[in-house]
């Protein structure tokens, strides 16, 4: 009797044998930064650089899941490279060509040192729009698609993919050599949590991955603060809005369904950041956030102890919007609230919505039903907006009589 021949493996999507690896999105996006920075350390110009990573990542999503490599950064860096050697040989310098062939690393374990914190500072480099800069943190250093940071922006890909074209351009010809600004990292990284959730990519999730690594690689105590503030902010996310799509006012949240164990995490990290004694607007923000997580209800909340740090965002930024938002929280009562108000340019965001809320709480019903229906012409989405419409006619349909 002889024996069978060998036959190929089944394939398991006829067979129903086990399916290849799933490849790790999210090990992706760690890895994209530390294989850009690689390269760029290396000498070869950003935009270049970041065109290989992003080829080599395609290359990972075919190849992984049928053979997952021991080292991935490893394998990341050496596909990158081949691809920007197959760019450099198509190219006419020769020179330059021979020079990447002779210093192509031998496969195996990548340095293990982190250029991401250059990574940030060149993302967020002065010479490049906040929009621009948003964009390009999404794409080098959160390992985003072009297509995924269009979504979550509601803007075609195409206007996406030139927008991060024309970023990287601008930051070609500059070195990770020089130290970069903490102070301008960090606000793009704010912008990217104000954007919220939209599309196939929760960007507000996307910031506070990006901000923890940034408080890890950073000894500063303000990356830190904004993770606290972020985490603080983010823990009230369930409450924020009803069945319905309107938006709940923090005074009428459900509190239980706040993420306490982000509650607890952010006030932790917040307590080591300001135990630092360096005290930046991020600390005093999440200190803010803080004190209103803390309260059991709206009725005990500690707004003299808010007031308190108000003045502290007030005395590190001079910012309107602080003080704007400590007239909300102005302990000598509403009056004393609309005085502050009276000083600040009607112009500034939610002005007339801050004063809509501080005339009623005045008992000036009519003034409030007034300014919240102007308030409601200025709101910059349709959520705002329809809460805005719905105070002033909650207003228009009450008693007349103070509240």
């Amino acid at each position: 009797m002889t024996a069978p021949r060998p036959r190929p493996a089944p394939d398991p999507a006829v067979s129903g044998g086990a399916p290849p690896h799933p490849v790790d999105e999210t090990l992706l996006r760690e890895l994209t930064p530390a294989v850009l920075g690689i390269l760029v350390r290396r000498g070869v110009d950003f935009a270049t650089a970041e065109d290989a990573v992003q080829e080599a990542l395609l290359d990972a999503v075919r190849a992984w899941p049928a053979d997952p490599p021991r080292d991935p950064r490893g394998w990341l860096v050496t596909a990158a490279w081949r691809r920007l050697l197959d760019a450099t040989r198509a190219d006419a310098a020769r020179r330059r060509r021979e020079d990447l062939v002779h210093r192509e690393p031998e496969p195996g374990p990548a340095s293990d040192t982190d250029d991401t914190l250059g990574l940030y500072f060149l993302c967020a480099h002065p010479a490049l729009s906040p929009s621009s800069a948003v964009a390009l943190t999404l794409r080098a250093v959160g390992g985003l698609t072009t297509r995924q940071i269009a979504r979550a922006y509601l803007v075609p890909e195409a206007t996406m993919a030139q927008r991060i074209s024309r970023a990287k351009r601008t930051v070609s010809g500059v070195r990770l050599d020089r130290p970069g600004d903490v102070g301008t990292v960090l606000r793009v990284l704010y912008l990217v949590f104000n954007e919220g959730y939209s599309g196939d990519v929760d960007l507000a999730a996307e910031a506070i991955r990006l901000t923890r690594r940034l408080a890890a690689v950073v000894d500063h105590p303000e990356p830190a603060g904004l993770l606290a503030l972020m985490l603080l902010h983010h823990a009230r996310r369930a409450a924020r809005i009803a069945p319905d799509g309107s938006l709940v006012p923090l005074a009428e949240q459900d509190r239980g369904r706040w993420d306490t164990a982000a509650i607890a995490e952010g006030i932790e990290i917040l307590h080591g950041a300001l135990a630092r004694d360096r005290l930046g607007e991020y600390q005093a923000q999440a200190a803010i956030a803080a004190l209103h997580a803390d309260a059991p209800t709206a009725a005990e909340t500690d707004w003299p102890q808010i007031v308190e740090w108000y003045d502290e965002l007030v005395r590190l930024t001079d910012s309107p919007v602080a003080r704007l938002n400590r007239a909300v929280g102005e302990a000598d009562g509403p009056r004393a609230g609309l005085a502050a108000l009276a000083g600040l340019d009607p112009a500034l965001p939610r002005h007339t919505a801050v004063a809509a809320w501080l005339h009623e709480r005045d008992g000036d019903r009519a003034g409030a039903a007034r300014l919240y229906a102007q308030a409601a012409h200025q709101a910059p989405n349709l959520a705002e907006r329809a809460h805005l419409t719905r105070q002033a006619a909650r207003l228009n349909a009450g008693p007349a009589g103070p509240v």
